[in-house]
């Protein structure tokens, strides 16, 4: 059977329409309280459009180039190597809301953690490509292959960023689970788990705050449950069809983050339940396009890339939709393709170019 000479076309317009998405209601949830932090409405926005469509352009490139050509080991580990030194250096940087995420080089703000991602999703394709029958060595396989993910964890648990070391811990298990892992390392992985995310929660005021919050936000409406509760007034305000874009209330100064981790809101109470399902829709498409594209291709590694990166979009989307709708406790993930945030956006186009190239030559 010939390979398919083109990409795959819904990815393209699905990833692309989410990226317009985003630009719309980042400058709706953010108009103005950038007017009044800035002076201008429009400065998240534009912000936002110059990482948007320097996305696309390397999207665009990244698509073309032969993603086999990632396979290389010094390519590999040079990546490990310049992550980690990344996840290193914010340690020495002055904090930024109270953490060590961020390194800033004038007006661009650049997140190390979301590097890691890539990162990760590259080493574990590398190294296990050749060694699905092997999958129970855990001396020479399992150890090894988990080994980065672990150094990545503790380096982004201690910036302070749990949510993200989440995400990291779910791509991995993903990747490991499409290899052939049994079932039962990943109760190992858990109860070596259940100690140290005790003390990361219950051993850490504001975390402990947050599941407290969850359980039940009305306990404290004015303090860590006042998230929680203007998240479920947005989205239980916006109705079937929505307030009208630009028309909602929760985000003038009610609604934390709404340009950010909280923009899923912003669009239930606009667009209604309607365009909030679109969007739901929309990760729908891309998840079942990106399995597609793994159960075709012919090699591991790139049924690897694929599954990773598929995994590392929808998790986030996941989790993000998830906090915003109480089903999970607060955590700083933001909805891919769509939130405010240069360096998640172009990290993540970057990726969905590498996906794109693998349906190109999937048969």
């Amino acid at each position: 059977m010939a390979k398919r000479v083109s990409v795959d076309r819904w990815m393209f317009t699905v990833t692309t329409i989410l990226v317009f998405v985003g630009l719309v209601m980042i400058f709706s949830a953010s108009a103005v309280m950038a007017k009044e932090r800035f002076g201008s409405a429009y400065e998240f926005l534009l912000k936002q459009l110059v990482w948007a469509v320097a996305g696309l352009v390397v999207m665009i490139v990244a698509m073309k180039v032969d993603y086999k050509s990632l396979q290389h080991p010094a390519l590999v580990f040079s990546l490990l190597g310049f992550t980690t030194l990344l996840l290193i250096s914010v340690f020495f940087l002055d904090r930024a809301h109270g953490t060590h995420r961020w390194f800033h080089v004038g007006p661009i703000s650049l997140q190390p953690s979301e590097l890691a991602k890539p990162a990760l999703i590259l080493f574990l394709a590398w190294f296990l490509e050749n060694k699905t029958k092997d999958m129970d060595d855990w001396r020479n396989t399992l150890i090894p292959a988990v080994v980065p993910t672990a150094a990545f964890l503790g380096l982004i648990v201690f910036q302070p960023d749990l949510g993200t070391a989440i995400a990291c811990a779910g791509i991995t298990a993903c990747v490991l689970f499409i290899a052939g892992i049994r079932l039962r390392y990943f109760g190992y992985a858990l109860a070596l788990s259940l100690l140290p995310l005790y003390f990361l929660i219950f051993h850490v005021a504001y975390r402990k705050d947050r599941i407290l919050a969850f359980l039940n936000p009305y306990a404290d409406p004015k303090g860590f449950g006042f998230h929680i509760i203007q998240s479920l007034i947005a989205v239980s305000t916006g109705g079937v069809t929505g307030l009208g874009l630009m028309e909602g209330k929760q985000k003038l100064f009610y609604l934390p983050e709404p340009h950010t981790d909280f923009i899923f809101a912003v669009t239930a109470e606009e667009l209604g339940l309607v365009g909030a399902l679109a969007v739901i829709i929309l990760f729908a498409i891309f998840l079942w396009r990106g399995t597609r594209a793994a159960l075709r291709t012919q090699d591991n590694f790139g049924r690897f890339i694929a599954v990773g990166i598929t995994s590392m979009i929808v998790l986030q989307a996941f989790i993000n939709i998830s906090v915003v709708l109480g089903l999970m406790p607060t955590k700083g993930i933001p909805l891919p393709f769509v939130s405010y945030g240069g360096s998640s956006l172009f990290v993540t186009l970057m990726c969905v170019g590498v996906l794109l190239n693998i349906t190109k030559q999937a048969e």
